[in-house]
């Protein structure tokens, strides 16, 4: 599978100077970290929600493709720090900065460092769907089964 092309532009001087641009980790990293490129260092109070810009924006042209913003799982799990959204989805067409809504959903504070790594960005194929109308639809196992239906 060929590479995708994404072009970046660099909205923070000291991304790329200070701090690395968007890359992965590891040959095996599903996403590329992003970092908290604010001003200046900033504690992130217990409940807070906070936009935290990531220094750049992207485009990426090929309408088969997204990008989908997550929370680092070291992160949320030890210090309670996760995406106010959950998910962010950066759509092909899209062309303005990557924010990303921090939510400190822990009962202690949190300091937020200038270019510390606060989630990452993975790049996926997106299926178009064509609605066809209709009355009703062929039986399934499940049915119109809502919640919980399927048992734990």
């Amino acid at each position: 599978m060929p590479d995708l092309k994404v072009r970046l532009k660099v909205l923070d001087e000291r991304l790329g100077r200070d701090f690395p641009l968007p890359a992965y980790a590891t040959s095996g990293s599903a996403g590329v970290d992003l970092r908290a490129m604010l001003e200046s260092d900033y504690t992130l109070k217990a409940g807070e929600v906070k936009l935290v810009p990531a220094g750049f924006a992207i485009y990426l042209e090929d309408p088969a493709v997204c990008a989908a913003i997550y929370p680092r799982s070291g992160l949320g799990f030890r210090q309670g720090i996760v995406l106010g959204n959950l998910t962010g989805v950066i759509d092909s067409d899209y062309q303005g900065p990557i924010l990303m809504p921090l939510w400190n959903r822990s009962a202690e504070p949190f300091r937020l460092e200038v270019g510390m790594r606060v989630a990452q960005m993975v790049f996926m194929p997106i299926l178009r769907a064509s609605f066809t109308l209709c009355d009703d639809f062929p039986s399934s196992e499940r049915g119109s089964g809502g919640f919980g239906s399927t048992g734990r």
